[in-house]
């Protein structure tokens, strides 16, 4: 195929916020599209090489392809930098650039998917003192003999920058209609991909081999299965009406939850949105042949920071401490972990998932030989609210955040979210429960101590029947100077030019961002908005709503990915159970 069909169908996907016509144009592109190739067009589209897992990036800067176009163009530095200062777009800034010299040079090969992809991979594979000269050569090779337009999305996706505003649901829709005949088939499509997590690999199944082969995913070693997440309830009485009389109830750790994979002598460790995180824990690799009973196994656990002379939990913050390049082992020996197992998805070639909650954990208990370094996550069977509260109360007092409670006869359901697990927490059982996880959409630049950082954050829950990120609302406290440094250095590579087709927001930030990063957020009350979108006309007509007097709590959930935050559905639930139904529908 040629790259000149593919750019052509993602500047139409650019110029479009309508998830209809967006499934509409991936359609179109994917009948155009051959079986072998569709696995590269599914990753060009989410702007990635291979899936998260893997752990290939391309890692180009700026400044270098910079240095590329001008080779490539002819035209100096300096003037590529200032087309870019004007627009604040690198592609768009190098496509103005090579529509001067396509004028007057002539291209010399046709540029295809393939070959645009293979040189990105060559990119991305590149290591040494040589790397950056090859990178160069790489890089103008293609701009050589691309059009202003294939030059713009070459750039966008070799520095991580495509914004299509595409989501994992939307391609798997448009899959699902494209070669089974309609979007009824794409749950068939979303359960491979819950255990495979590569939706490459989902892609060109179903194309070669239609919904038949879609049944042959299975759980493999390695390959890391989208997490089960959990519903929350903020009382021990609702617990009981959603799950029944008689559940499990483990101990909610404030760590970073870890899938660990392991089989022979090699040991992967995934967080909970898949990345690889194994060079963050030598520890857990190191020990884990001595507490695991099995040849090959996938395990689930809760990897929690310690004070290391009293064995005391501490907060999950400290375990960024371990989120570095270099230097890994002095992080390792100033911030020892517990890792703390609470399910077993496989084991010695047999998956676990279809297992009932209650089988899971007595083959996890005989899987698992506790040591000081490998504990069971504590778990008992709980029939009536007191027993609640009584291991709630002993949890806390251990320095968790609360419990976990689990339908005995449940089995584990891949990449969904439901009342199978729910999520008990302290902060829950006030008036509004008001903890939440949330997305950051957008910012306002501050003033005064603020200057050159952004002010006051524009906040997202997440919802998943548009698969969008309704707005929720405005915060400026609860940020510390370093807080406010730290969130303007992750979010400065996440800026947009226009917003996200997935975000929804009548309020216009004076910044947007690519809805990435997650942030823990408490309220005093949840109350109706006529200016904010999350569970727009839920509870009245063109009305929202919104959190009152929001607070940063000082925690960036980096572990969660965004379709991991806080929902609608949860948000309207909170408002539902105030004591208060707050009625005020001032513009907040």
């Amino acid at each position: 195929m040629e790259f000149a069909v593919l750019a052509e169908s993602f500047k139409r996907m650019e110029d479009t916020t309508k998830r209809l016509e967006l499934t509409q144009l991936l359609v179109e592109l994917f009948k155009k599209t051959s079986p072998e190739l569709i696995s590269k067009i599914v990753y060009l589209i989410q702007g990635k090489l291979r899936p998260d897992f893997e752990g290939i990036e391309l890692g180009v800067a700026e400044k270098l392809a910079i240095k590329a176009i001008s080779k490539s163009s002819g035209i100096p530095i300096i003037k590529i930098e200032d087309e870019y200062r004007k627009g604040g777009d690198l592609g768009h800034a190098a496509s103005k650039i090579l529509e001067q010299k396509s004028q007057t040079t002539f291209v010399i090969e046709d540029i295809t998917v393939e070959r645009v992809y293979e040189t990105l991979y060559k990119i991305a594979k590149l290591e040494g003192t040589r790397s950056q000269d090859m990178k160069m050569k790489y890089i103008s090779s293609l701009l050589n003999d691309a059009s202003p337009l294939e030059a713009r999305f070459i750039l966008k996706i070799l520095l991580g920058i495509l914004r299509l505003g595409i989501a994992e649901n939307t391609v798997m829709d448009a899959l699902a209609i494209s070669y089974t005949g309609t979007k009824e088939n794409r749950e068939s499509l979303e359960r491979a991909y819950n255990v495979s997590s590569d939706l490459g690999k989902v892609a060109e199944v179903t194309a070669m081999m239609g919904l038949r082969g879609i049944e042959t995913f299975q759980v493999t070693v390695f390959n890391p299965i989208r997490p089960m997440l959990a519903d929350r309830v903020k009382s021990e009485k609702e617990a009981i009406i959603k799950i029944g009389n008689k559940f499990a109830a483990e101990y909610k750790l404030d760590g970073e939850r870890v899938q660990i994979h392991s089989k022979k002598d090699k040991v992967i460790l995934f967080s909970r949105s898949l990345e690889n995180i194994t060079s963050y824990y030598p520890d857990i690799v190191d020990n884990l042949s001595k507490a695991i009973k099995a040849d090959e196994i996938i395990l689930e656990a809760e990897a929690v920071a310690i004070n290391e002379d009293s064995g005391d939990f501490l907060p999950f913050q400290e375990l960024m401490h371990r989120r570095r390049k270099h230097k890994i082992e002095k992080a390792v020996s100033q911030y020892p972990i517990t890792v703390n197992f609470f399910d077993v998805l496989f084991v010695d070639g047999k998956s676990c998932l279809d297992l009932e909650y209650s089988e899971r954990r007595k083959l996890l208990e005989t899987i698992v030989s506790e040591n000081e370094f490998a504990k069971l996550v504590p778990m008992t069977i709980v029939q009536n609210e007191n027993e609640i509260e009584d291991f709630l109360e002993n949890s806390i007092n251990s320095g968790c955040e609360g419990l976990m409670l689990k339908m005995l006869d449940a089995p584990y359901q891949a990449g969904a979210r439901g009342s199978y697990w729910l999520k008990l927490k302290r902060e829950y059982r006030n008036e509004l429960g008001d903890s939440l996880d949330l997305v950051v959409i957008g910012a306002f630049f501050g003033r005064g101590r603020r200057t050159g950082r952004y002010g006051t954050l524009l906040l997202a829950a997440y919802d998943d029947e548009t698969d969008t990120f309704p707005s929720l609302c405005k915060v400026g406290t609860g940020f510390t100077d370093e807080d406010l440094d730290q969130l303007y250095q992750l979010l400065s590579d996440k800026v947009t030019l226009k917003k996200n087709p997935r975000i929804n927001s009548q309020m216009e930030a004076d910044v947007w961002f690519e809805p990435e990063l997650v942030i823990e957020i408490v309220a005093s009350e949840i109350t109706l908005s006529p200016i904010h979108k999350t569970a727009m006309n839920a509870i009245r007509k063109n009305t929202g709503l919104a959190l009152r007097f929001p607070k940063f709590t000082g925690k960036i959930r980096m572990e969660k990915a965004p379709e991991d935050s806080s929902t609608s559905e949860e948000v309207i639930a909170l408002y539902k159970g105030q004591k208060k139904v707050i009625q005020d529908t001032k513009q907040i």
